[in-house]
């Protein structure tokens, strides 16, 4: 039936019956439309949806802390075995894993963050991420930071927590600064460390490559006079409003950061923590990677208490991405309490 006739039919129906002519219109229209039958391949199409897309959101999370705007960047990840996890034991390890939903095979992933401050007088890189360093799932921090609305060559102020290829490699490109107007800052124990062609050639055969990764990256502002050293141990400001928090154990020079505005403060501690799902609940608990791992874990219980005690933002560079939020103390060591997704507010 045409739906011209469908129309004279409902409004003679209505009239005999003396109905509103509006339900009885839309009654007989919806029977007919839903009489009609649609082409089969029209039926297929609304069966089949779009391809599915399988691509992420850009890796950045911003959030301000008292007058400072925190931009957290994602670099990748990095699958870590559990076996490189120390002072506990396997089953231990899994158990842990389990608790907090993480997958050991084919590894730990495991998140590199660095985080971009904009203090309305600098804007501050902390940590580099690992540029072609290790793999094709890191090397990202460039393209978020500009995803983010900032350029590199708007940075003018670079802090490395410590010089590890996964924080530090991301400072140089084919040779040349990534970040050709900043000025680069580390803890002076830990650029004696690694840049010293004789404490690398007397290591280890299988660790000599971090230390050309070190050299390699910061070569290019040494050579510009950008690259600058500062005694962490006593209590160093690299930058006006900066304090540098020593955090040695896992490098010579390890080293947080503490940012400040008003009454709040935001640490960025590094390499405290490279497994959430571990090291929150079992502090003592060491990695392979630390040069000294005695000192490291002394370091950590100490950085867990004060963070806690503080009530301070943090955000660690292995921690789940964005890696921003705080430290709880639990029964059983801490917990980590991850920063909650939000609009910018800059009312507080």
């Amino acid at each position: 039936m045409k739906l011209q006739s469908v129309v004279r039919h409902a409004t003679s129906r209505a009239a005999k019956r003396r109905l509103p002519a509006v339900a009885v219109l839309g009654a007989a229209i919806a029977a007919a439309v839903g009489a009609t039958v649609l082409p089969a391949g029209a039926a297929r199409a609304q069966a089949t949806p779009p391809a599915q897309q399988k691509t992420q959101v850009p890796g950045y999370y911003r959030m301000m802390v008292g007058q400072l705007e925190v931009t957290a960047l994602y670099d990748g990840y990095i699958d870590l075995d559990p076996k490189i996890l120390k002072y506990t034991s396997a089953r231990e390890v899994q158990s842990l894993l389990a608790r907090m939903f993480v997958e050991s095979t084919p590894g730990m992933q495991t998140a590199v963050n660095a985080y971009l401050i904009n203090t309305g007088r600098n804007l501050v890189l902390v940590d580099t991420g690992a540029a072609g360093c290790f793999g094709p799932t890191l090397g990202r921090i460039g393209e978020n930071l500009r995803a983010a609305g900032y350029a590199p060559e708007q940075v003018d102020t670079v802090l490395l927590t410590h010089l590890h290829g996964d924080h530090a490699c991301g400072l140089a490109a084919n040779g040349q600064p990534a970040f050709p107007n900043a000025t680069v800052y580390v803890d002076k124990a830990d650029a004696d460390y690694w840049l010293n062609e004789t404490t690398a050639a007397a290591a280890p055969k299988d660790a000599q490559g971090l230390f050309a990764m070190a050299r390699a990256a910061v070569a290019p502002y040494q050579a510009a006079n950008r690259f600058r050293t500062f005694n962490g141990g006593a209590g160093a400001e690299p930058i006006p409003g900066v304090r540098a928090v020593p955090a040695y154990g896992h490098t010579p020079g390890h080293s947080g950061y503490v940012f400040t505005s008003g009454k709040d403060s935001l640490l960025l501690w590094g390499d405290i923590i490279h497994s959430h799902a571990v090291q929150f609940r079992r502090p003592q608990v060491a990695i392979e990677f630390d040069t000294d791992s005695h000192a490291a874990v002394i370091t950590r219980k100490r950085i867990l208490a004060d963070a806690a005690k503080g009530q301070l933002w943090v955000g660690g560079a292995h921690l789940p991405f964005p890696g921003l939020g705080h430290v709880r103390r639990d029964t059983a060591g801490y917990s980590w309490v991850p920063a909650e997704y939000g609009p910018i507010r800059t009312d507080r």
